[in-house]
């Protein structure tokens, strides 16, 4: 199993890194990456350490472990300007928190995650033609989410990737250790999402290139 968005006490998560990247590594993980969720306020705060552990556990477990970051409830003007600032600051996987059915995020925040120098748009709910177009020419992948709430949506994620091109990655989006999750499961919630085989293991090699594409950046 490949996560690339969870979430540490750094943010509203239940565990340390360290805890939470043992726990992946007993359920099954072989890469990951820890995507506190950050604006203005705290990205100078959550990156440096976050780096910092990243480096030192993926050399204790021989496991590709991905500091990162989730913008989240950033007014839409600004994401292009943080993520830019997350990126400079280490961050090797930029998710952003999509326009979900069960959070009162801000219109627009999907088609400004999708213009800005991203890696993942995280469950972005009813996501339309235009933002799944931009997804595609910018190469930035939709995620299929485990998540209860967040994953009302992901029939319509699946078939709005399959009919514009766009690449997908599945993630958990944990917040405590009982989200964590094993590439069987991540399957069945693919296939409930309408998705078959040859999408589902497409997917996973989506998640497998930005682990390749994090770890040659540096």
């Amino acid at each position: 199993m490949i996560d690339l968005h969870t979430h540490s006490f750094h943010s509203d998560g239940e565990l340390i890194p360290s805890e939470l990247v043992r726990r992946a590594l007993v359920v099954g993980y072989r890469a990951m990456a820890i995507t506190d969720h950050g604006d203005h306020s705290n990205v100078h705060l959550i990156l440096p350490g976050i780096v910092a552990v990243c480096k030192k556990l993926s050399e204790a477990y021989g496991m590709p472990i991905l500091p990162g970051i989730e913008l989240t409830h950033v007014p839409p003007i600004y994401i292009r300007e943080l993520a830019e600032e997350a990126r400079g600051r280490g961050a090797k996987i930029i998710v952003v928190h999509g326009e979900t059915l069960v959070e009162p995020v801000m219109e627009g925040t999907n088609r400004a995650a999708l213009s800005a120098p991203i890696d993942i748009l995280a469950h972005p709910g009813l996501i339309g033609e235009e933002e799944a177009l931009l997804a595609a020419q910018n190469s930035i992948c939709l995620e299929i989410t485990t998540r209860k709430g967040h994953s009302l949506s992901n029939g319509h994620v699946a078939a709005m990737a399959k009919q514009y091109h766009v690449p997908l990655v599945l993630n958990t989006d944990t917040h405590e250790s009982g989200n964590l999750t094993s590439r069987q499961m991540a399957e069945k919630v693919a296939r409930g999402a309408g998705m078959i085989t040859e999408e589902i293991l497409t997917m996973f090699r989506n998640s497998e290139n930005l682990v390749k594409k994090a770890m040659d950046a540096g």
